[in-house]
């Protein structure tokens, strides 16, 4: 019997050290992204995961938050990879030691929709800084994300370059709906309000009822979005060599290649654009 016995537990224990063997290594071939929403609402991430995890076995799974929280998260060492839009935050994440590098990896552009009725009379306007002053100066209801994500954050820098500071219409005309982008579309929708929207959420959007684009192609409109592996000095439990495989694979002449055939109803949603040099292999 105690010969049976010790048998038993040894074999209990080498199934054991089996079984955690196999969850450690399927650890190891998993990475986690922290994300801002739009590259998730539109669907990209549907397209783009399944081709790099076809190729590199490596798991991505993926938290869609505003970009500031998502830089918060990964400075709480809470993902192996950062991909949002936000420029100077992102650049300041870096140079506080939590990012490895920061990229250019792809673009596109915001854009102010409202009711087919436009209030405010916005129809015909090139210039977004002409139009959010027309839209403070006629108090024209407008829907703000409220939650410093990356839209957010251009959003404020515009009313700012415009001179106008729309706090001091808060709850009136300004309202702010703390949520994300999907969610102040429909806000917005249900209000009667202009809104600012990434292009790329727009085109996506399937409640678009009666609104349209009012405003686009201003330069001050352009929308690009960096690739951040995590540091593993400042967060030792990051998975770092996948995290730069999935940079270096978004980088890749074959990644910008993936990202730019993305496709919604006929139309291109974001626009490649990394450095040639992370684009040769």
């Amino acid at each position: 019997m105690p010969n049976t016995f010790a048998r038993t537990a040894a074999i209990a224990a080498l199934l054991a050290g089996a079984a955690s063997g196999a969850l450690a290594q399927e650890d190891n071939g998993s990475i986690l992204v922290q994300s801002t929403t739009s590259t998730a609402n539109s669907g990209l991430y549907d397209y783009l995961l399944p081709l790099f995890e076809d190729e590199t076995g490596i798991t991505v799974n993926v938290v869609a938050v505003g970009t500031g929280q998502a830089i918060e998260n990964a400075r709480n060492c809470d993902g192996d990879v950062l991909l949002v839009h936000a420029k100077p935050a992102e650049e300041k994440f870096v140079e506080d030691g939590f990012g490895t590098e920061r990229t250019d990896l792809m673009y596109n552009d915001f854009v102010i929709v409202g009711p087919e009725a436009d209030p405010a009379g916005l129809d015909g306007m090139a210039v977004v800084e002409d139009a959010l002053a027309l839209l403070a100066e006629r108090s024209a209801t407008f829907a703000s994300r409220g939650d410093d994500s990356g839209t957010h954050k251009k959003e404020l820098s515009l009313w700012s370059e415009a001179g106008i500071d729309p706090a001091a219409g808060s709850g009136d005309w300004y309202r702010e709906t703390g949520s994300g982008m999907g969610a102040t579309l429909n806000a917005a929708i249900g209000m009667g309000a202009y809104t600012m929207t990434d292009r790329a959420t727009w085109i996506s959007f399937e409640n678009k009822q009666d609104y349209e684009i009012f405003v686009e192609g201003d330069d001050a409109l352009f929308n690009q979005y960096g690739v951040i592996p995590v540091s593993p000095e400042a967060c030792p439990s990051v998975n770092a060599e996948g995290a730069q495989t999935f940079a270096d694979w978004l980088l890749s002449a074959e990644g910008q290649t993936a990202i730019g055939d993305f496709v919604v109803d006929g139309q291109q949603l974001f626009f490649p654009n990394a450095p040639e040099d992370d684009t040769a292999s």
